[in-house]
Protein backbone atom coordinates (compact mmCIF):
# COMPACT_ATOMS: atom_id res chain seq x y z
CA UNK A 1 0.00 0.00 0.00
CA UNK A 2 3.05 2.29 0.80
CA UNK A 3 3.96 1.91 -3.02
CA UNK A 4 0.58 2.55 -4.50
CA UNK A 5 0.29 5.42 -1.79
CA UNK A 6 3.41 7.16 -1.93
CA UNK A 7 2.01 10.69 -3.43
CA UNK A 8 -0.30 10.65 -0.89
CA UNK A 9 1.73 9.70 2.50
CA UNK A 10 4.11 12.82 1.17
CA UNK A 11 1.37 15.47 1.60
CA UNK A 12 1.71 14.95 5.39
CA UNK A 13 4.79 16.81 6.76
CA UNK A 14 4.19 18.38 10.35
CA UNK A 15 2.61 16.94 13.03
CA UNK A 16 -0.28 19.15 13.29
CA UNK A 17 -1.45 18.23 9.64
CA UNK A 18 -1.87 14.53 11.82
CA UNK A 19 -4.73 16.25 13.32
CA UNK A 20 -6.52 17.53 10.40
CA UNK A 21 -6.38 14.05 9.35
CA UNK A 22 -7.07 12.56 12.62
CA UNK A 23 -10.56 15.21 12.28
CA UNK A 24 -11.59 14.39 9.12
CA UNK A 25 -11.41 10.35 9.50
CA UNK A 26 -13.40 11.06 13.16
CA UNK A 27 -15.81 12.95 10.86
CA UNK A 28 -16.69 9.75 8.29
CA UNK A 29 -16.34 7.19 11.24
CA UNK A 30 -19.52 4.96 10.89
CA UNK A 31 -20.12 2.67 13.81
CA UNK A 32 -22.52 1.47 15.81
CA UNK A 33 -21.77 4.02 18.34
CA UNK A 34 -22.83 6.77 15.71
CA UNK A 35 -25.59 4.71 14.73
CA UNK A 36 -26.66 5.11 18.00
CA UNK A 37 -26.05 8.57 18.52
CA UNK A 38 -28.02 8.66 15.68
CA UNK A 39 -30.96 7.11 17.35
CA UNK A 40 -30.53 9.59 20.46
CA UNK A 41 -30.62 12.64 18.42
CA UNK A 42 -33.76 10.87 16.56
CA UNK A 43 -35.28 10.43 20.02
CA UNK A 44 -34.36 13.73 21.24
CA UNK A 45 -36.27 15.27 17.86
CA UNK A 46 -39.41 13.09 18.52
CA UNK A 47 -39.53 14.93 22.02
CA UNK A 48 -39.44 18.19 20.27
CA UNK A 49 -35.61 19.45 20.69
CA UNK A 50 -34.63 21.96 17.93
CA UNK A 51 -31.94 20.69 15.36
CA UNK A 52 -29.24 22.51 16.70
CA UNK A 53 -29.44 20.83 19.84
CA UNK A 54 -29.63 17.54 18.57
CA UNK A 55 -26.46 18.03 16.69
CA UNK A 56 -24.26 18.22 19.53
CA UNK A 57 -24.54 14.34 19.98
CA UNK A 58 -22.89 13.49 16.34
CA UNK A 59 -20.04 16.63 16.95
CA UNK A 60 -19.27 14.97 20.42
CA UNK A 61 -18.64 11.76 18.57
CA UNK A 62 -16.49 13.37 15.57
CA UNK A 63 -14.44 15.34 18.39
CA UNK A 64 -13.88 12.03 20.59
CA UNK A 65 -13.40 10.27 17.43
CA UNK A 66 -10.71 13.08 16.02
CA UNK A 67 -9.07 13.15 19.31
CA UNK A 68 -8.34 9.49 19.78
CA UNK A 69 -7.33 8.99 15.88
CA UNK A 70 -4.60 11.64 16.52
CA UNK A 71 -3.23 10.34 19.63
CA UNK A 72 -3.20 7.08 17.91
CA UNK A 73 -1.50 8.41 14.89
CA UNK A 74 1.21 10.24 16.83
CA UNK A 75 1.69 7.37 19.69
CA UNK A 76 2.00 5.13 16.20
CA UNK A 77 4.43 7.43 14.50
CA UNK A 78 6.45 7.40 17.55
CA UNK A 79 6.54 3.50 17.81
CA UNK A 80 7.24 3.07 14.17
CA UNK A 81 10.42 5.26 14.38
CA UNK A 82 11.48 3.61 17.40
CA UNK A 83 10.74 -0.01 15.73
CA UNK A 84 12.08 0.89 12.06
CA UNK A 85 15.52 2.04 13.12
CA UNK A 86 17.26 -1.66 13.22
CA UNK A 87 15.52 -4.90 11.53
CA UNK A 88 15.39 -6.72 15.18
CA UNK A 89 13.27 -3.81 16.73
CA UNK A 90 10.90 -4.19 13.69
CA UNK A 91 10.70 -7.68 14.40
CA UNK A 92 10.53 -7.43 18.22
CA UNK A 93 7.98 -4.30 17.67
CA UNK A 94 5.45 -6.42 15.62
CA UNK A 95 5.68 -9.46 17.38
CA UNK A 96 4.20 -7.17 20.14
CA UNK A 97 1.65 -5.58 18.95
CA UNK A 98 0.43 -8.95 17.62
CA UNK A 99 0.64 -10.50 20.78
CA UNK A 100 -0.93 -7.15 22.52
CA UNK A 101 -4.05 -7.46 19.45
CA UNK A 102 -4.42 -10.98 20.05
CA UNK A 103 -4.82 -10.35 23.92
CA UNK A 104 -7.18 -7.41 23.26
CA UNK A 105 -9.19 -9.52 20.52
CA UNK A 106 -9.89 -12.43 23.24
CA UNK A 107 -10.91 -9.88 26.22
CA UNK A 108 -13.28 -8.56 24.11
CA UNK A 109 -14.98 -11.74 22.62
CA UNK A 110 -14.73 -13.96 26.17
CA UNK A 111 -16.89 -10.08 27.70
CA UNK A 112 -19.09 -10.23 24.70
CA UNK A 113 -19.66 -14.10 24.97
CA UNK A 114 -19.85 -13.99 28.75
CA UNK A 115 -22.10 -10.92 29.14
CA UNK A 116 -24.33 -12.63 26.15
CA UNK A 117 -24.86 -15.85 28.33
CA UNK A 118 -25.48 -13.81 31.87
CA UNK A 119 -28.03 -11.85 29.56
CA UNK A 120 -29.99 -14.97 28.19
CA UNK A 121 -29.43 -17.39 30.86
CA UNK A 122 -29.36 -14.99 34.04
CA UNK A 123 -26.70 -16.21 35.73
CA UNK A 124 -25.78 -15.04 39.10
CA UNK A 125 -22.63 -14.11 41.51
CA UNK A 126 -19.92 -12.02 41.48
CA UNK A 127 -18.47 -12.97 38.71
CA UNK A 128 -21.17 -12.87 36.82
CA UNK A 129 -22.04 -9.57 37.87
CA UNK A 130 -18.45 -7.80 37.06
CA UNK A 131 -18.71 -9.28 33.50
CA UNK A 132 -22.48 -7.69 33.26
CA UNK A 133 -20.90 -4.69 34.97
CA UNK A 134 -18.08 -4.74 32.18
CA UNK A 135 -20.40 -5.60 29.37
CA UNK A 136 -22.54 -2.75 30.12
CA UNK A 137 -19.65 0.00 30.54
CA UNK A 138 -17.57 -1.04 27.55
CA UNK A 139 -17.34 2.83 26.70
CA UNK A 140 -14.72 2.15 29.59
CA UNK A 141 -12.70 -1.09 28.67
CA UNK A 142 -11.90 0.85 25.18
CA UNK A 143 -9.93 2.87 27.04
CA UNK A 144 -8.26 0.68 29.15
CA UNK A 145 -7.33 -1.24 25.71
CA UNK A 146 -5.98 2.42 24.85
CA UNK A 147 -3.71 2.18 27.99
CA UNK A 148 -2.98 -1.55 27.81
CA UNK A 149 -1.36 -0.89 24.24
CA UNK A 150 0.59 2.19 25.39
CA UNK A 151 1.61 0.51 28.93
CA UNK A 152 2.59 -2.45 26.37
CA UNK A 153 4.49 -0.05 24.28
CA UNK A 154 6.46 1.00 27.12
CA UNK A 155 6.91 -2.41 28.71
CA UNK A 156 8.12 -3.78 25.37
CA UNK A 157 10.73 -0.42 25.07
CA UNK A 158 12.03 -0.98 28.85
CA UNK A 159 12.23 -4.73 28.79
CA UNK A 160 14.10 -4.30 24.87
CA UNK A 161 16.83 -2.36 26.32
CA UNK A 162 17.41 -3.78 29.67
CA UNK A 163 17.56 -7.30 27.61
CA UNK A 164 20.48 -5.58 25.73
CA UNK A 165 18.86 -7.19 22.53
CA UNK A 166 20.50 -4.18 20.43
CA UNK A 167 23.99 -5.32 21.97
CA UNK A 168 23.30 -8.80 20.66
CA UNK A 169 24.45 -9.21 17.35
CA UNK A 170 22.25 -11.66 15.03
CA UNK A 171 24.73 -11.89 12.56
CA UNK A 172 28.20 -13.50 13.45
CA UNK A 173 31.27 -13.14 11.40
CA UNK A 174 30.83 -16.35 10.00
CA UNK A 175 27.42 -15.91 8.67
CA UNK A 176 27.94 -13.22 6.90
CA UNK A 177 27.21 -13.07 3.40
CA UNK A 178 31.31 -11.89 2.67
CA UNK A 179 32.22 -14.74 4.38
CA UNK A 180 30.36 -17.56 2.75
CA UNK A 181 31.69 -16.52 -0.74
CA UNK A 182 35.59 -17.21 0.33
Amino acid sequence: MARLLRNLFHLIEWNWQIYLLGFLFGLGFDTATEVGLLGISAAGGAQGLSPWALMIFPMLFSAGMALIDTADGLLMIGAYGWAYVKPIRKLYYNLTITALSVLVALLVGSIETLGLLHEKFGFKGRFWSGINAIATHFGVLGYGIIGLFIAGWIFSMIFYRMAGIDDNDLITESTKPESLLD
